[in-house]
């Protein structure tokens, strides 16, 4: 068995277990129309700046209701678990009056379906900038795919919706960038009876089967030098945990029952 523990819990109090982790899939793409920046007094009208058209190119990764538009790609069975929205909208921080994108139940929006986010801009900073047209722009898009999807073949799909959808006919170049496999854990195997029966040994209540949207490539990677290693994804992070943000933290709590969890899972997994 493989123990992989950097995934999370359900919330504090109520250990999880993970059955799913979304895939990874990134690029660079830059939108170009000039071949210099130009006076945008001179020449703006015709000639629309690249911040706007990289907008617009980006925009058209989502549907009117927020839904991935890029076509082809994958969708998992709808997860069985509630997640209300109250408890997300908390979880996330989501400012009031912010509509949630997508339709579905939440956990099959985090866990089952493809998501893309734009996690860079290079673009001139704001008390830098001049009255001039901007020639080229470029963006970072992160897309995270579903349990089930190839991430080579969910490459070649975001970069040919890409580059079908250059606005105003501008030069739009696509340089791929990692590519991570999805995750899928069988939920009834022995590593998992025995993981849930440890679980509960130390929280005192049964842990929840989740998914989680985020990703850790180097799984696939371990099946593959160990196809016959049961592997089991646990972890301590709870919402509050703020995971990968400037204020990261974990429940002390929440640590002290998880190592307690995963020594009782060694002992029983020991024969002891």
């Amino acid at each position: 068995m493989i123990v992989v523990a950097d995934s999370a819990n359900w919330k504090v109090g109520v250990p999880g277990l993970t059955t799913s982790l979304r895939g990874l899939v990134d690029c660079t793409v830059e939108v170009e129309a000039l071949h210099q920046a130009v006076h945008s007094g001179m020449f703006g009208g015709p000639v629309i700046d690249a911040y706007t058209l990289l907008a617009r190119l980006l925009a058209t990764l989502h549907d009117a209701d927020g839904e991935v538009a890029v076509a082809g790609l994958h969708e998992a069975a709808e997860p069985e678990v509630d997640y209300d929205e109250a408890s997300f909208r908390a979880d996330a921080g989501l400012l009031d009056g912010v509509r949630l994108a997508g339709s579905g139940s939440i956990a099959g929006r985090l866990w089952a379906k493809p998501t893309i986010a734009v996690v860079g801009i290079d673009a001139t900073p704001v008390d830098r900038a001049s009255n001039t047209i901007a020639p080229r722009a470029r963006a970072k898009v992160s897309m995270r795919i579903a349990p089930g999807q190839d991430p080579a073949q969910a490459a070649e799909l975001l970069r040919a919706h890409l580059e079908a959808n250059a606005p105003f006919g501008a030069r739009v170049t696509v340089v791929d960038g990692d590519l991570g496999k999805p995750f899928s854990a069988p939920e009834d195997s022995a590593a998992m009876r025995a993981a849930r029966w440890a679980f509960e040994a130390s929280w005192g209540t049964a842990p929840v089967d989740i998914g989680i949207g985020g990703s850790i490539p180097f799984i696939a990677d371990l099946l593959e030098v160990f196809p016959d290693a049961a592997i089991l994804v646990t972890g301590v992070e709870d919402p509050d945990s703020l995971a990968h943000g400037a204020d990261e933290s974990v429940h002390l709590g929440e640590l002290e029952k998880v190592v307690l969890a995963e020594a009782l899972l060694l002992r029983r997994l020991a024969g002891a």
